[in-house]
């Protein structure tokens, strides 16, 4: 039964945030060709705009790659670091 719960909940959420997340049709028509029906507003002002954005979208995929890199294989192998205490009880 809880599960059913959260399941509903979740598919309910998701639905709710996907209605808010695009754009509507007067913004729609304000963004550049790339970045239409995405975001709402009117869209870069200047191409520093774009350079931020870059930059950002730079930052946001280093930092995925190196969480999976560090989550998936660490390279910590000192037999005294935290972890191994945790690993050998």
């Amino acid at each position: 039964m809880k599960n059913d719960i959260k399941y509903l909940l979740t598919l309910a959420a998701f639905f709710c945030i996907n209605a808010v997340v695009w754009a509507c049709p007067t913004c729609e028509k304000q963004q550049p060709k790339i970045t239409q029906g995405i975001t709402h507003g009117g869209g870069p002002a200047s191409n520093w705009d774009w350079v931020i954005i870059a930059v950002i979208t730079l930052i946001t995929i280093l930092t995925l790659i190196f969480s999976l890199k560090f989550l998936i294989k660490p390279g910590e192998k000192n037999t005294d670091h935290i972890k191994q205490s945790i690993l050998n009880n």
